[in-house]
């Protein structure tokens, strides 16, 4: 049986912009679990409040968390930094949302 490059490598980096004391974060960080059960993926997590180096995802996202951003693995660093770039999910998502927009980010 041959291994296929999707379970050698991820094929998705997964960065979720959350907060302390967020319930919404809680269970979007037990979605996100669910999925990398079924389907592994590169993690990141970003505490917007926290996060002195990047003061501009609080500005974007202070009102909106939990915020994940989906892209492939393989992008330039510079890339996964900007949100203009990123295939996004908001507040309440599945299982199935999140694989769904993993799809895309692989297709792209």
């Amino acid at each position: 049986m041959r291994i296929t490059n999707r379970l050698l490598q991820h094929a998705c980096r997964i960065t979720l912009f959350t907060r302390e004391t967020c319930g919404l974060c809680t269970q979007a960080k037990s979605v996100l679990s669910d999925v990398w059960d079924r389907r592994p993926f590169e993690y990141k997590e970003i505490d917007i409040i926290k996060s002195q180096q990047i003061p501009r995802w609080r500005d974007l996202y202070e009102f909106d968390v939990p915020v994940i951003h989906i892209n492939k693995a393989s992008a330039p660093e510079e890339q996964h930094q900007l949100a203009s770039k990123a295939v996004k999910l908001m507040h309440r998502f599945t299982v199935e949302e999140v694989e769904a927009k993993m799809d895309q980010v692989e297709k792209l």
